[in-house]
């Protein structure tokens, strides 16, 4: 009865180890896989533009003068614009969804009953849902029209300043109502992932800052807003990386131009790369294909600095 046991206790464990090996080695399998899909995705992109890169230099650039309207004249021409406008409307998004997605998670966290907080948990996860093309549509349709008299508030009080420089274009087709969109966009995840760092704050810190007659809004800024930062900061890389990615949103609603220019209240001065990509696909022969698929190549480095960048920033909070 002994032997019988200790040997089907043996070729339990025995089992079991094999098991952690099949596992152990199913898990490597797929983090190497993501490692490879990375790795191909930048080998499409890169072996596609290389004809743009090295091939006929007098086609390039009547490929390029066509795709930029005769702006530019070389890729560096070309895509720079696209960079900064690219750059531009992701920022300029991000700071405007930045704090009000911090204050919703802080309310939701801390401030508001469980029954609201759970209601508004659920809108939150519904927003981030929604497809861009959606938000394309309200934005052109509804927020387009009826945002033309804040615009022109800007321009008129606040026109003394080169960003807010008029007039005012008129429908405002802008960077500006652009990055309101894109806002809205970003502000569902970066509201969710805050929210769920806030609830993992230690209870014992925020009971110690109260205990030693810290009001609810000290308590926060000592224990949970600490505790929380380098989350809050990995949720808004999160939300730059889609907005730098959009597509649909801008190029419903934006007046594309290929300009340097801050003025966010005027058409016709920037566009970001996706969008510009989406908008000259459909007609791009050979050579604009590799053309277009170069600024996705720079796009794709972009998104990776970001990244990379925001993980350092991460790691250095933590330690």
């Amino acid at each position: 009865m002994t032997s019988q046991t200790t040997s089907e206790v043996g070729g339990a464990v025995k089992d079991g180890k094999t098991a952690d090996k099949v596992f152990k080695g199913v898990a490597y399998a797929c983090g190497i896989l993501i490692l490879v899909a990375l790795a191909a995705v930048f080998i499409f992109l890169f072996v596609r533009a290389l004809p743009l890169l090295v091939g006929d230099q007098a086609a390039n650039k009547a490929t390029i003068e066509n795709f930029s309207g005769g702006t530019a004249h070389n890729f560096l021409q070309y895509v720079g614009p696209l960079v900064f406008g690219t750059i531009l409307v992701s920022a300029l998004a991000l700071i405007i969804a930045f704090f009000i997605a911090v204050g919703i998670a802080l309310f939701i966290s801390h401030y508001a009953s469980p029954k609201l907080s759970a209601v508004l948990s659920a809108v939150i996860d519904l927003l981030a849902a929604i497809p861009s093309v959606i938000y394309g549509l309200w934005g052109g349709l509804i927020l387009v029209p009826h945002i033309v008299g804040v615009w022109n508030w800007f321009a008129k009080y606040l026109g003394w300043t080169y960003i807010f420089g008029g007039p005012a274009s008129n429908p405002p087709r802008t960077v500006a109502t652009v990055a309101v969109v894109l806002a809205v966009m970003i502000l569902p995840i970066i509201t969710s992932v805050s929210r769920d760092i806030f609830l993992q704050t230690p209870a014992l810190q925020q009971e110690a800052a109260l205990a030693l007659g810290a009001t609810k809004w000290e308590m926060i800024k000592l224990a949970v807003i600490p505790f929380g930062k380098s989350g809050v900061i990995s949720a808004s890389m999160l939300g730059l990386g889609r907005a730098l990615g959009e597509t649909m949103a801008v190029l419903m609603i934006l007046s594309p131009g290929m300009l340097y220019s801050f003025r966010l209240l005027q058409a016709s001065q920037s566009q970001t790369i996706a969008a510009n990509i989406a908008a000259q696909f459909p007609e791009a022969n050979d050579l604009g294909v590799s053309t277009l698929i170069a600024t996705g190549l720079v796009l794709f480095v972009i998104t990776f600095i970001v990244n990379y960048a925001a993980r350092k920033i991460t790691d250095r909070k933590d330690a």
